[in-house]
């Protein structure tokens, strides 16, 4: 139920906030590709009795990592707009 309200907010963007959204995905994209695969091979490499321990928590910690990257390519990306609209 949450997972779907989340995707009817992202439905309710202004045409500008769209753009901003596209802008940020553009640049996180090549960047998410690189973390996807080096998180398919944290798992790949785990053995069975530490995928659900330690190699969990490794996921865990770099997905924490995506997250802040995320966080910071939108703070960026607002300072750049907001620079231009000057």
């Amino acid at each position: 139920m949450a997972i779907q309200k989340r995707a009817q907010q992202t439905a309710e963007l202004s045409a500008d906030q769209e753009a901003d959204a596209q802008r940020i995905y553009e640049k996180l994209r090549a960047l998410m590709d690189a973390e996807l695969l080096a998180m398919a091979r944290l798992m790949a490499g785990q053995p069975d009795h530490e995928l659900l321990g330690r190699g969990e928590f490794e996921l865990r910690d770099k997905l924490n990592e995506v997250g802040a990257k995320v966080l910071e390519t939108a703070v960026n990306e607002r300072a750049k707009k907001r620079v231009l609209q000057s």
